[in-house]
């Protein structure tokens, strides 16, 4: 097989947009968890510690937290269908791709120097690409209207 051919496999199992995510971040991500029959939600809160293949659609990133006095990591591929949402809370200044360094440290060694940025803009990349869907039905809509207006329709006899 060529590259080319699993390039678009891969591709189509791309979901159409993911939100912007980058080491330090700190993020809520939503996991959908079977039991037996049955799925629930699952929200995991930590710091971006990677993040793998930003590009690819084998992309992943791993989300650090502290749990009961136990660092705690786990991984999450981010085209997966299990994963539902991913929310950025924070975003935090850092200049590394692999924050490796915040497991050795704990308290206040452990901080990361927020940034500010506009929250709101940076979560709603899914709604912003539905609203443009929206916009392009409504254009087509228009154009047919246009083309087709219903006054002209010669009047039965």
């Amino acid at each position: 097989m060529s590259f080319s051919i699993l390039q678009k496999i891969g591709d189509a199992q791309k979901k159409s947009a993911v939100v912007d995510v980058r080491p330090g971040d700190t993020v809520k991500v939503t996991q959908k968890i079977k039991e037996g029959e049955k799925f629930r939600s699952q929200v995991f809160e930590g710091i971006v510690v990677r993040m793998d293949r930003k590009e690819s659609h084998t992309a992943r990133i791993v989300v650090r937290k502290i749990a009961s006095g136990v660092g705690v990591e786990k991984s999450f591929l981010i085209h997966s269908p299990l994963v539902e949402k991913i929310e950025v809370i924070r975003r935090a200044k850092v200049r590394r791709n692999n924050l490796s360094y915040l497991r050795e440290r704990s308290g206040k060694s452990a901080r990361l120097a927020n940034k500010d940025f506009d929250r709101v803009a940076v979560n709603t990349l899914e709604k912003a690409e539905e609203v443009l869907e929206v916009e392009a039905k409504t254009e087509e809509t228009v154009e047919e209207t246009v083309e087709n207006p219903k006054g002209s329709a010669e009047p039965a006899e």
